[in-house]
């Protein structure tokens, strides 16, 4: 039974990547570095971990920067580390310095000048975390700490305090204490493994996690935050990994696509075999200054998402951490952006747009107000074209008309 549900799950790969990928897609052979990289190779996973780009020479070495930009940059690499797939580093333009793709993955000095007062736990999560790699802010949910380890470290990652960093306590190490506490915890009904990012543990280990979380009869979710299917998607192609996540649902997918130059063939095949074994996929945006932080870049961001099935959940604004802060908006430039998105793309393709608050406040969502008057009787609107509505306050009113220029709101 098991070889046939492997067989079954080795069809579903081979059907989604038949589906989604051409036949002549090889954009990886742009780089001379991996021009004769075969397909077999670049798609396997594996290979890709196996060359995972963790200097800035190695950036150099493959055109992604200029040599005297690559010595310039160690610096960074020291504080914080350097860690790029293949793949990933295969959408960057290397002509364009401001490339939204490069931006995100090569260093930049910013990250180690000026603002060094910052906190790099500004959510307050050591605070929060009860134990060793568990984060207890709400009452009904706790986040699962799991690796130190992603497949590439973005630069405005907020947990950049830890990514890459020897002794990290992670839930995966403690493994019984983190289990007894939920199991002693009846309110908690949803569990976020995160990190570092879960899809990059061992299919086994993630097994066995999965496996003591769906022992607790009071946990309901597991949800998996994760940015495998943005910089690593074929490792969600391993049919072992499919029939775990199949095997422990319901599970949920919250992955983070920030640009639509992210959302390449390889992420719609990906995206089509989560949900083929039960794994809806949502996506939780981040603001960021010069990748898409303009409404043009947002609108073709969620609607390329909605066509890949991919379901617009937040877009968070850019949290205060040490080594991010070139990368942050104004709350009244994400608001611009919001109102930008109403009213002009399909309401399936619209976040809630979030800041998280300091020290375990948790997160609040912000809307631009459509409210131009407020009367005890009578509210008027403002919709997406400018035009002003006034709707009656009581269920009994018929005060509900389009206004026109001589009306005074």
């Amino acid at each position: 039974m098991r070889v046939a549900r492997q067989t079954g799950y080795d069809r579903l790969v081979r059907r989604c990547l038949r589906r989604w990928i051409p036949a002549d897609h090889a954009p990886w052979r742009r780089v001379s570095a991996w021009s004769n990289v075969s397909r077999q190779c670049w798609y396997d996973w594996r290979w890709q971990w196996r060359h995972l780009i963790r200097t800035t020479v190695d950036l150099e070495q493959l055109g992604r920067l200029r040599p005297d930009v690559a010595e310039s940059l160690r610096s960074v690499a020291v504080v914080y580390p350097v860690v790029v797939s293949p793949y990933y580093a295969s959408l960057m333009d290397p002509d364009d310095p401001a490339d939204p793709i490069r931006r995100q993955a090569v260093p930049d000095l910013e990250e180690v000048a000026g603002l060094t007062d910052l906190s790099p736990d500004p959510l307050g999560e050591r605070r929060l975390e009860v134990v060793p790699g568990l984060i207890h802010r709400y009452t009904d949910r706790v986040l699962l700490i799991v690796s130190n380890m992603c497949s590439t470290f973005c630069r405005h990652c907020f947990r950049k305090r830890i990514l890459g960093r020897p002794g990290v306590a992670t839930a995966v190490r403690h493994l019984e204490t983190a289990v007894d506490y939920i199991r002693r915890h009846p309110e908690v009904r949803d569990v976020i493994l995160s990190g570092g990012d879960p899809l990059v543990l061992p299919t086994s280990v993630l097994a066995r996690l999965l496996r003591a979380l769906r022992s607790i009869p009071h946990v309901e979710i597991i949800r998996l935050g994760t940015r495998v299917p943005v910089t690593l998607p074929m490792r969600v192609w391993d049919p072992s990994l499919l029939a775990v996540l199949d095997r422990y649902g319901p599970i949920w997918c919250l992955t983070q696509f920030n640009h639509p130059r992210e959302v390449t063939p390889e992420t719609h095949a990906t995206v089509q075999m989560l949900l083929r074994v039960g794994v809806p996929v949502l996506n939780q945006a981040v603001l960021l200054r010069g990748i898409n932080d303009d409404v043009e870049t947002q609108r073709a961001l969620h609607r390329a998402l909605v066509r890949a099935c991919v379901k617009p959940y937040y877009l968070h604004h850019t949290d205060p951490v040490r080594g991010t802060h070139h990368f942050r908006v104004s709350l009244g430039r994400g608001l611009e952006i919001m109102e930008g998105l109403r009213g002009h793309i399909s309401g399936l393709a619209i976040p809630t747009y979030v800041v998280d608050l300091p020290d375990g406040g948790g997160k609040v969502p912000l809307l631009p107000d459509y409210r131009v008057a407020v009367r005890p009787d009578v509210w008027v609107f403002r919709n997406h074209r400018g035009e002003l509505f006034a709707y009656g306050v009581q269920p009994t009113s018929n005060e509900t008309r389009r206004l026109d220029a001589s009306d005074d709101a």
